[in-house]
């Protein structure tokens, strides 16, 4: 009995086998639910965090109309704060779900920075990413070098940017407040007030590329690799195609 499936017999004989012989497109089931929600809840906050920071940076130099009839600045202050605080409640859930959900749940948190093959499969992934090699090896989760930029850039920026942002909260509550004095030792420990607006506001822009980086970085391997990254952070599941 032929090994070529009913539906495909009538497609040219070379054609027909070709497709019985194709490798099967394979999906690992990674990303649990709670980390997918966290992934899109944080570009969220990011996003809306980012236009609202550059807006209280640089503040816009007029509006039509009488002052008074204007809280302009106080939506956008206040459209920054919520988001910060979702930003900062989402990275507490993202530790306590690195810590409860699977192994790759952990990987944002835990770089092997000791181990000579881990840095050996970098400059691999430097490679692939200048070009230079025409397929990177195959990883489940994040590759060793993305990895890397998520502890080192993302997370510990991250930190910087909650705690710093917190810290500067607590001036506009006041002193005593839960805020300055969960945070406030920062300000001191600068300098003074500006250096800290001057410091997080720098860690704006260091995110805006990081994410830029990121976007590109996905959409490359979705395209190049041959691998679902995008996707993965929909359903869950990475599907190697190839």
């Amino acid at each position: 009995m032929s090994a070529v499936p009913k539906e495909l017999r009538n497609l040219p004989g070379a054609d027909a086998h070709e497709l019985v012989r194709a490798t099967p497109i394979r999906s690992v089931y990674v990303y649990e639910a709670p980390v997918r929600l966290w992934h899109w809840m944080n570009a969220l906050s990011i996003t809306v965090l980012a236009v609202t920071g550059y807006l209280i940076g640089s503040p816009l130099p007029t509006m039509p109309g009488e002052a008074s009839d204007h809280f302009l600045m106080g939506y956008i202050r206040f459209a920054h704060f919520a988001a910060g605080y979702l930003f900062a409640v989402g990275m507490l859930g993202r530790v306590y779900w690195a810590l409860v959900g699977n192994h790759h749940a952990r990987e944002l948190f835990t770089v092997p920075i000791f181990s000579k093959a881990y840095w050996l499969d970098i400059v691999m992934m430097f490679k692939w990413y200048a070009f230079l090699i025409p397929q990177p090896n195959r990883y489940v989760g994040h590759n060793p070098l993305a990895r890397f930029a998520m502890f080192f850039v993302f997370v510990l920026l991250s930190v910087f940017m909650i705690v710093s942002g917190f810290a500067l909260y607590g001036e506009g509550l006041g002193m005593g407040s839960w805020a300055d004095k969960a945070f406030g030792w920062l300000i001191p420990l600068m300098g003074q007030s500006q250096d800290v607006h001057t410091w997080h506001h720098l860690g704006l822009w260091v995110m805006v590329i990081f994410v830029v980086l990121h976007v590109y970085a996905a959409i490359r391997e979705d395209i190049m690799g041959r691998q679902s990254v995008v996707s993965t952070m929909v359903s869950g599941y990475r599907t190697f195609k190839d």
